[in-house]
């Protein structure tokens, strides 16, 4: 009874550790369908493309759907919530020699094709397009004649300070800040410390892109509880910092 169950134990661990399908000849015998499945990022639900592994838990990511958790200083994987090092991250390029291996039918037209270059037909596939179009519109559950809010703060995306860009979310006002206005010495009010509850509206920073470096490299909707008043997040903040001590 012991050895049936260390069998069975070391199974289930061989299991976990396969971090992304490795296809055999049953799996190429399998329908199409289910080896685009296999082959699909858990953020994005599509095909991978540039896929990236972390290494302390070997899950499989989208380079890019994986990098908003490279920007806080200390990351969680997306898949299992484990804390990892963002330096090591390694490009998987077994995975890509798979992708381009293998086929599956587009979900429109049926066609054939190597799953590196899914992402790319799907765009293009006029079927696809006409499923996308013919999908029913949202409708609420319940029917409201309440009007959305309008004093709520918008805290997803920014206004230049320097030259009124809009619709920047804060990555990309960090990106356009540091292109287009790095020698600019006029002295702006942070756009992203202001919609926070205890931000300051005019108060004006000396050295904007710095702030920007220092403070913005993570977003604060990561970490903030807007629904408490400024004074419990002082006292929050003051509780944390006498416990560090």
């Amino acid at each position: 009874m012991m050895a049936m169950f260390r069998s069975f134990v070391s199974a289930t661990q061989l299991r976990q550790h396969h971090h992304h399908p490795q296809p055999n000849v049953a799996a190429a015998a399998a329908p199409a369908e289910s080896i685009e499945s296999q082959f699909s990022c858990p953020i994005c639900l599509e095909v991978y493309h540039k896929p990236v592994s972390i290494v302390s838990c070997a899950h499989t990511f989208c380079g890019e759907c994986l990098q908003p958790c490279l920007q806080v200083t200390s990351p969680l994987c997306p898949l299992c919530r484990m804390p990892f090092d963002p330096k090591k991250v390694d490009k998987s390029s077994n995975l890509e020699k798979q992708l381009s291996s293998y086929k599956a039918p587009c979900r429109g037209c049926s066609k054939k094709v190597t799953l590196i270059k899914m992402r790319s037909h799907i765009s293009s596939c006029t079927k696809v397009q006409e499923q996308m179009a013919n999908c029913p519109k949202f409708v609420p559950v319940v029917p409201t004649s309440q009007p959305i809010p309008s004093n709520i703060p918008n805290r997803s995306t920014f206004v230049c300070p320097y030259c009124g860009a809009r619709n920047l979310d804060q990555q990309e006002l960090v990106k356009h800040c540091m292109e287009n206005h790095r020698n600019d010495p006029n002295k702006v009010v942070c756009p992203v410390c202001s919609a926070m509850p205890w931000g300051d509206p005019s108060y004006k920073s000396s050295n904007f892109l710095q702030h920007l470096l220092h403070r913005h490299k993570f977003s604060y909707d990561t970490f903030v509880d807007y629904s408490i008043d400024e004074e419990a997040a002082l006292q929050a903040a003051l509780a944390l910092s006498l416990s560090e001590n």
